[in-house]
């Protein structure tokens, strides 16, 4: 049957190619690849032939190779796509193909496998129950700044990719922003020979990953603490100061309770009573 296939490929140990994955690749009539060098090699090690289906498929590509994906599922073709490493779409091309295809009503399907976010979360010792992806940080302004500070009070775990040269920066940006005792993982290597998982607290993480870090690396943050809802006392005194600024009660309660996080009603109420005492 003809469709656009997502083929999970082994981000380290090339153990890990499924056999589903194996057969997805052997009987594609096309097989799209982020890098056709290293799909290639992938191929002959698990002997299969690249017999001129290769095509090469990537982030500078990717919206125009969307068409001709679509016109070979159209014609009956089973497309294969494929990245250098874990599943196409996570941090890697392949979301816009998915979406042509979806667009055109055209089938898509996905075999999945390795995956270096699932695999650092779980060796990470941290929850995960709940999590988010935030794959690589924007490398410097306002846009890093404003990810960096929504993880200072995120409470589920948080998944981050950083390069091997830019890691000791970004565990140095997460400590001044999340203080010292923030629980942190970092894996590198993962499935590899050297794969390696740091534990401990932000304060000691980049002591932790050595002068001279080397592969990709998998940042695992735990969650913020929650912090204390504001007692009754707390919410007065912030109404307190409102007020004397000269602002409204309806001013006054919605800035108290965006600042205290707390519910507007209870502000509000506090505003109305100190008001008439």
């Amino acid at each position: 049957m003809s469709a656009l296939v997502l083929v999970a490929t082994p981000i380290g140990n090339l153990g890990d190619l499924a056999p589903r994955a194996l057969a997805t690749l052997r009987d594609a009539d096309v097989i799209a690849a982020e890098d056709t060098r290293r799909t290639r090699a992938l191929l002959t090690h698990a002997g299969i032939p690249a017999a001129g289906r290769l095509r090469a498929v990537h982030a500078h590509n990717e919206r125009r190779s969307a068409e001709w994906i679509v016109d070979a599922v159209r014609e009956g073709k089973r497309v294969a796509y494929v990245t250098d490493a874990g599943m196409p779409g996570i941090s890697d091309p392949g979301a816009h193909l998915v979406r042509a295809c979806l667009d055109a009503d055209l089938p898509v399907e996905v075999v999945p496998g390795p995956s270096a976010v699932l695999t650092a979360l779980v060796l990470s010792g941290l929850p995960t129950e709940r999590f988010v992806f935030e794959g690589f940080l924007p490398r410097r302004g306002p846009a890093r700044r404003n990810r960096i500070s929504a993880l200072v009070t995120e409470p589920r775990t948080a998944v981050l990719f950083e390069a091997p040269s830019r890691v000791r920066t970004t565990l140095a940006d997460l400590l001044a922003a999340c203080g010292p005792l923030r629980e942190v993982a970092v894996a590198r290597e993962l499935t590899k020979v050297f794969e390696a998982v740091w534990r401990g607290e932000l304060a000691g993480a980049a002591a932790g990953v050595g002068d001279e870090p080397r592969g990709e690396h998998v940042i695992v943050l735990a969650p913020a603490h929650p912090t204390p809802e504001a007692g009754e006392a707390e919410i007065d005194a912030h109404v307190r100061t409102a007020l004397a600024e000269g602002l409204s009660t309806r001013d006054a309660a919605a800035r108290v309770a965006a600042d205290l996080r707390v519910p507007r009603r209870s502000a509000y109420d506090a505003a109305m009573r100190l008001r008439e005492s």
